[in-house]
């Protein structure tokens, strides 16, 4: 299959695109300079272009391209940027695949468990209204600006994703070198869910949304069994074989990282509903195989 990806130099995007290759399928890689190889074709979500020749032919568009929302301390410009890069991508890429006159059968857009907000101790799943607060606020947007596909009866899923452990980037790129180091432990009380995902089960995933008609809308990309910042920081240490004594104090992470702090101490319980039921199969449904799995796709 010719498949179009948009963030295609970021975490799950690389890694996407290596796996799809990786089993024969031709991978169109959208870029916002110049194309510089065969597989590239042009963008530029701020004037609302997409290179037709890109899309054409291309029964599946898996569009995953948005700012870092860990990257930069959020001071309003990055806020904005957060969601410009993410909602005015969206619309571009939606309304090219809708005025195509063979659109693909599946457009797989990004999205983020930051949809639910601070959930607390509750369980939530894809039936779950959005949550309140910056996070919620962009991730509705975001899905929101998919609707020229979906209108012009493209089938549109949202990968809803959760925390992917990864060595090489995310949340997980920045714990494992301090818990390597032994000075890692828990963030704030420890009592705050973290509902991740391993690697190989995200790209696995994402390729399930776009292989199976019977999904649209909303699909929760995290592990069935989500833990606790306390129990995900205890397998860290039991992995590296490291102590997990020390705690960032709540203030601490405040003073460091602003806003983006309130989402590191939130609570997100977010359970694979709609993923489960269609059979998905998981992989590494536990934190501590995640994590191992981890390890062995990038050497230390």
């Amino acid at each position: 299959m010719r498949i179009a990806l948009t963030g295609a130099t970021g975490l799950i995007g690389s890694a996407l695109g290596r796996d799809l290759r990786a089993d024969g399928h031709e991978v169109v890689r959208f870029v916002r300079r110049e194309p510089a190889a065969p597989d590239e074709a042009r963008w530029d979500p701020a004037r609302g272009y997409v290179d037709p020749a890109g899309l054409a032919g291309c029964g599946a568009v898996v569009h995953l391209a948005g700012a870092g929302v860990g990257d930069h301390r959020w001071t309003d410009a990055y806020k904005r940027e957060i969601r410009d890069s993410r909602v005015k991508g969206t619309d571009t890429m939606a309304r090219a695949v809708a005025a195509m006159a063979e659109p693909p059968g599946a457009f797989v857009c990004g999205s983020a468990i930051g949809y639910y907000g601070d959930t607390g101790d509750r369980a939530v799943d894809e039936s779950a209204p959005a949550g309140s607060g910056f996070l919620p606020e962009v991730c509705v947007a975001w899905e929101a600006a998919a609707a020229p596909a979906r209108d012009a009866g493209v089938r549109t899923v949202f990968a809803r994703t959760g925390l992917v452990v990864a060595a090489e980037g995310g949340a997980w790129g920045k714990l494992f070198p301090i818990f390597k180091a032994g000075v890692g432990g828990r963030l704030g009380n420890g009592r705050q869910y973290w509902s991740h995902i391993s690697m190989h089960d995200e790209i696995a995933a994402l390729r399930w949304l776009v292989d199976n008609p019977a999904l649209s809308g909303p699909v929760n990309l995290t592990a069935p069994e989500p833990l606790t910042n306390r129990e995900v920081t205890a397998a860290m240490g039991r992995v590296l074989h490291r102590p997990a004594l020390f705690a960032v104090p709540a203030p601490a992470l405040r003073a460091a990282l602003g806003a983006f702090a309130q989402d590191v101490l939130g609570s997100q319980r977010v359970l694979p509903a709609r993923l489960l039921e269609s059979g998905f199969v998981f992989r590494h449904p536990g934190i501590e195989e995640s994590i191992r799995a981890a390890l062995q796709a990038r050497p230390s």
